[in-house]
């Protein structure tokens, strides 16, 4: 049986001189151990727990161009931005493919100290600092780790120095756009110091539509102690973008973070969070939205560990599958012995809009010691007919009303989102999505999005 790795060792094997030049030596220094620690590896099947409705290995089968040699393909970086978020001011950076660029004013608005760069660039700037972190908080053995630190030639850094707590959100658009089928690496870095504090908005958006993209994303995340990271990302892709992120995070003491994960559109999209809760005081707010049609199908996987006392987390995750989408979610939560006094839940709520839309859902608690409050829970089901029927009663049309009672099935996923304008921003975007008039972004018309 084919392992779909065996391309991607071979163009490798192939290129490695290629794709060191193109790089940084730090980047360049971990590839060897990384392509050692896959040979005789493979991608997770449906077969493999945890993937039980879906297969990395099928997604990373198909044979993609990656643009190893840095070939600049022109992008209208415009056309994905079309649908900014208004009134929401923020510090602005594109990864167009696997490309860090920044926006033309960008450092010249970064407070002294504060890096938002490539992760490249940052690899070559300042070494020790960029050693200090990358492959650090991510399993350096895992596969798919293993996998996209043998290719990734560049990504993001963004480092965030003690004490500094910046008045502005960064925000960061990721775009696809090639004239071929595409894979691409992106590796992100994310540093925030002591007693710093960080926003952040990512956006992921699909050009040429009729074209097939891969995406394989590692993010690291370390919080300093009395650190705050907020963070919300919303995914516009096409139906030929198949999306695998995995997010690591470390959390010292008494740190603090929130992150929203909003998928809108999409073909194909895994999403795994890995949270470590290290230190005593630690809160965290994981919370995903999905809105899934056509054949659309989301993945979200959870993994939070309470490693030491006096901490809490919270999930909340709900999804609404409409035609023949399909959606997953599995969450576990870990309470460690001597993690006393940990306070952990999880909720995750779905409703089938349709009778071919299906969702699987696996909540999971691992618990060895006493003293804690932790509760998960989950529910499938359809909209609710006596609502629907009053509202029809007044004189709301079925189609309308369908739609207010699943915007209203969303509000509290979206009232996690802190960052000024952007929770109405949100707003109007479900309400769109639900209305049926949200598409790509490159193909919105609308008045208001110019």
């Amino acid at each position: 049986m084919k392992n779909s790795l065996d391309q991607y060792l071979d163009l490798y094997r192939t290129n490695r001189t290629v794709i060191d030049a193109h790089s940084a030596p730090l980047l360049n220094s971990c590839r060897e151990a990384a392509y050692e620690s896959l040979l005789g590896a493979s991608l997770p099947t449906q077969r493999t727990e945890g993937f039980e409705k879906t297969s990395i290995d099928e997604m990373f089968a198909p044979d993609y161009g990656v643009n190893i040699s840095r070939v600049n393909i022109p992008v209208d970086v415009a056309a994905s931005f079309r649908c900014d978020v208004p009134n929401l001011s923020t510090l602005l950076a594109f990864v167009v493919n696997d490309s860090f660029h920044p926006s033309s004013l960008l450092e010249s608005k970064l407070p002294e100290g504060v890096i938002f760069s490539s992760l490249s660039h940052a690899a070559t700037d300042y070494p020790d600092l960029v050693a200090e972190y990358y492959g650090r908080i991510a399993p350096a053995g895992d596969v798919s780790v293993a996998l996209n630190t043998m290719l990734a030639q560049d990504g993001v850094f963004i480092y965030i120095p003690k004490g500094v707590k910046l008045s502005k959100p960064l925000q960061l658009v990721n775009i696809f756009s090639s004239p071929v089928a595409l894979a691409a690496f992106r590796r992100v870095l994310i540093v925030v110091e002591e007693d710093a504090e960080l926003q952040m908005l990512v956006c992921d958006h699909t050009q040429e539509l009729a074209n097939s993209y891969l995406v394989s994303q590692i993010v690291e995340v370390s919080l300093g102690a009395r650190s705050r990271f907020e963070a919300c990302s919303i995914e516009e892709s096409s139906a030929l973008t198949s999306r695998y992120s995995r997010m690591f995070v470390r959390q010292e003491s008494d740190s603090a973070f929130t992150y929203n994960s909003t998928t809108l559109t999409c073909g194909t999209t895994r999403n795994d969070f890995e949270i470590d809760l290290l230190g005593e005081h630690c809160e965290t707010m994981l919370a995903g939205m999905v809105i899934g049609s056509d054949r659309m199908h989301i993945d979200n996987d959870s993994v939070i560990r309470h490693l030491s006392p006096r901490s809490k987390s919270n999930q909340l995750f709900k999804y609404v599958l409409d035609d023949k989408s399909t959606g997953a979610f599995e969450g576990s939560i870990l309470v460690a012995p001597g993690s006393k006094y940990t306070e952990a839940y999880q909720s995750n709520r779905n409703l089938l809009a349709s009778t071919e839309a299906k969702m699987h859902c696996k909540p999971q608690l691992e618990i060895y010691n006493d003293d804690v409050k932790c509760s998960h829970g989950a529910t499938t089901g359809q909209l609710d007919n006596d609502a629907l029927f009053y509202m029809r009663s007044r004189g709301i049309p079925e189609a309308e009303a369908r739609t207010m009672l699943m915007q209203a099935f969303m509000v509290d996923v979206i009232d996690t989102v802190h960052i000024n304008g952007l929770r109405e921003r949100l707003l109007h975007l479900v309400d769109r999505r639900f209305s049926g008039t949200l598409g790509n972004c490159a193909a919105c018309h609308s008045k208001e999005c110019r």
